[in-house]
């Protein structure tokens, strides 16, 4: 179900800068108290820092919740987060950057508390030294360290009611004796995610339209443990485990289909009435192992870092899709059509990596290394479709399909304060990449082999200039690639009703990304960022509809209508954001606020189905828009004892144009009520108050086409949270590493 629900997530990754998506994984352990000092918001060489440390604001709090808080950062969906002018956010703890899959990232957020963060770091522009699939922007947490020995957690119960009931519980401990620190997290929750669909297409004198409800319910359970020994002054070892499991039996998917065009014998008008009634039992099993190694080489903070990682993925879907006749009362009057799939996904990844960073006097440091990723995938599908009909016989269409990836990565960056005020960073990455796709059983001979060879040179430019203590401006320039995630190269077909269905394209191939940004801040409160993003051979989802003329030969009878997973054209965005983080009053009232303009531009055009050669009529999308964005968070101290919190947040995002047509406006207003006591932090939201966030997509070709898709997720809902602290709250924070496979991870789903 999740892929078909794809159909949903993907408009919210072409999206403006008010938003954040996938993306990528996120472990987080306990978070601390939160104060807003005199600097909160800071611009520090290639970042932004956001200083949360000692602040009312975490406590009772979800890590999800405060990074929805941050300058800069945002999310429309309640499930990806976004940096601003950036299409992609990859979630990093103290420098390591997480594990899960992105459904599992979105639910490991929202499971945990925030009660330990110091700080967050939002790396707009990454430098050479991150991997490249760390494509346009990285929000790094950075935990509280704990100075004492001793064992401290937390906690955490929630409640929420969307359309459903969800409920929700985590533990988290840290323990530190001498060399030795150990922390773990669990975590579990039960919810199901509830969709509303208006699917609506035509082409000439055909049209189809699709009105039901996806019910998709998930039970999460996933933790982690790290143990960190100090084998001598200079010198650690470390281990981390992460797992992540999601189970979603009986997901259902009920639509009612109109479907109306000429008969093709007698060429009537005539119209259908249907039922889809898709249901899928999945599961799936996230665990990743990892071992660093850490050597300082001298006083001046030179360090040598060696990690080698293991990711075994894996996911069982079973779907059942049937096609039910009906009246246009929508009455069951049989089945004629029913399609059975089996779509096992193993991915199992093996990587290395060491970096050396050497520090000179007069602040020149050097930073060289190296990676080396070896993926496999292993897709075995089964896909049987059964006719009522005798005269159709049972049409079996399996797919073995094997997709190996071995990826060779180098970097060197130089690093320079060149004055008080003037400060650069230069570097570059060399990858190499070689992967092959075999079919051993598929329908489609081009499945058979599908071998590619490239190589990137990536360079990046980073230049800060302090004019004052007031005034700061800076300087980014990055190019960098995004390789499609493994499911995106496995030629599935994932059916929504008869005529709709998404697939994902075994010959898409990785795109470039080039950013550009201009930064300025005044009194580390104001800040204007201007970036400029160009996408080349964009990876998207295209629809393509109408009379299809097959590629042998023959033409349908029947509109049809395909969502192509697949390169389509180029993309350039251009954005301009205005904003403030301040406190007045006595820290009484503290607010970030944003406003900003983007500019779109898509360019592409499709009409081939590349997974099977079929033609359809060409879909086109050369046009631009410029919206309105605004984002505010306000953090209200209702007494003198700093004990009740009233939280407005909410964001407005102008129609614009995406790759599926013109998204129309979305906006959201948010309330929180906040009581501290003691070690205790009892919370109420209510999310999306006016129910304005509902999405809404409508496109017009000139051939005529027209596409429209309405999808609400019902995220009006009020959330009553329970969070108890408990320990030593000095205990030492256990050492993070970055591991060695992380680059891979967010590419599972």
């Amino acid at each position: 179900m999740k892929a078909k629900i794809l159909i949903a997530a993907i408009f919210f990754s072409g999206m403006i800068s008010a938003q954040q998506t996938k993306t990528d994984s996120a472990n987080t352990k306990n978070i601390e108290a939160v104060t807003i000092t005199k600097q909160v918001f800071k611009k520090q060489s290639d970042r932004f820092v956001y200083d949360v440390a000692n602040s009312p604001v975490a406590k009772g709090n979800t890590t999800f919740e405060i990074l929805k808080q941050t300058p800069l950062l945002s999310s429309t969906d309640d499930k990806t987060l976004r940096i601003a002018g950036k299409n992609n956010a990859l979630i990093f703890i103290n420098g390591r950057k997480t594990n899960m899959d992105a459904e599992s990232l979105a639910q490991f957020l929202k499971n945990t508390p925030a009660e330990n963060i110091q700080k967050i770091e939002v790396i707009t522009t990454p430098g050479s030294e991150y991997q490249a699939e760390s494509s346009d922007g990285i929000i790094n947490i950075i935990m509280k360290k704990k100075m004492t020995d001793g064992t401290n957690g937390n906690l955490r119960m929630s409640n929420s009611q969307n359309k459903y009931n969800a409920s929700s519980a985590s533990a988290s401990i840290n323990y530190r004796k001498d060399k030795l620190g150990i922390s773990g997290n669990i975590s579990t929750s039960d919810n199901i995610q509830a969709q509303e669909y208006t699917l609506k297409n035509r082409n000439g004198e055909y049209s189809n339209e699709s009105t039901g409800n996806i019910d998709d319910p998930n039970k999460n359970l996933g933790g982690y443990i790290n143990i960190d020994y100090q084998l001598n002054d200079n010198s650690n070892l470390a281990l981390t485990w992460n797992s992540w499991a999601n189970r979603s039996y009986d997901s259902r998917v009920d639509l009612f289909n109109i479907s109306e065009g000429p008969d093709p014998i007698s060429g009537l008008l005539e119209k259908k009435y249907s039922i889809s009634r898709n249901r899928e039992n999945a599961r799936s099993y996230n665990n990743s192992l990892n071992l660093n190694y850490e050597l300082k080489t001298d006083t001046l903070g030179s360090k040598l870092n060696l990690n080698a990682a293991y990711l075994n993925y894996r996911r069982f879907q079973i779907t059942d899709n049937r096609t039910i006749f009906s009246n246009a009362f929508g009455n069951d009057l049989g089945l004629s059509k029913q399609t059975i799939q089996d779509l096992p996904q193993y991915i199992n990844n093996f990587s290395g990596m060491v970096d050396y960073i050497k520090k000179f006097k007069k602040d020149f440091t050097v930073s060289v290394g190296g990676n080396y990723n070896k993926t496999k995938t292993d897709n075995d599908t089964k896909n049987d479709t059964y006719f009522v009909d005798p005269s159709r016989p049972t049409k079996n269409e399996p797919n073995h399909f094997i997709y190996d990836e071995n990826i060779y990565g180098a970097y060197l960056t130089l690093e320079k304060k060149l004055s008080e005020k003037f400060s650069g960073k230069i570097g570059a990455r060399y990858e190499i990449t070689n992967s092959l796709g075999t079919s051993d059983n598929s329908q489609n001979p081009a499945y058979a082999r599908i071998e590619r060879n490239f190589n990137n040179f990536l360079p990046y430019l980073s230049l800060n200039y302090a004019i004052n203590d007031k005034n700061n401006i800076s300087y980014a320039f990055s190019s960098r690639m995004r390789r499609p995630s493994f499911w995106e190269v496995n030629p599935v077909r994932n059916i929504l009703t008869d005529d709709n269905y998404t697939q994902n394209d075994p010959f898409v191939k990785a795109s470039s990304v080039y950013n550009q940004e201009m930064t300025y801040m005044f009194k580390n409160s104001y800040f204007l960022v201007v970036n400029h993003s160009f996408v080349k051979d964009q990876i998207t989802q295209v629809p393509l509809q109408g009379i299809v003329q097959y590629a042998n030969g023959q033409m349908g009878t029947k509109n049809e209508l395909r969502y192509i997973r697949t390169n389509f054209g180029d993309r350039h965005e251009l954005s301009a954001m205005l904003g403030l983080q301040k406190s007045f009053f006595k820290q009484y009232w503290s607010t970030n606020f944003n406003i900003g303009i983007q500019y779109n531009k898509n360019k592409g055009s499709l009409s081939m189905d590349p997974t099977t050669g079929d033609i359809f009529p060409t879909y086109t999308n050369d046009i631009s828009s410029t919206s309105l964005l605004i984002q505010m968070n306000n953090n209200i101290r209702l007494d003198k004892k700093k004990t009740w919190f009233l939280g407005v947040n909410g964001f407005y995002v102008d129609k614009q144009q995406i790759e599926l047509g013109l998204l129309k406006d979305l906006m959201s207003l948010d309330l929180n009520l906040k009581k501290i006591w003691n070690n205790w932090t009892f919370a109420v939201d209510v999310r999306d108050v006016l129910r304005t966030n509902v999405v809404e997509i409508e496109d017009y070709q000139a051939n005529g086409n027209y596409n429209y898709i309405k999808n609400d997720q019902f995220r009006r809902g009020v959330m009553v949270s329970l969070t108890y602290n408990f320990g030593n709250n000095k205990v030492k924070k256990v050492r993070d590493i970055e591991s060695a496979s992380d680059a891979i991870k967010n590419r599972t789903r």
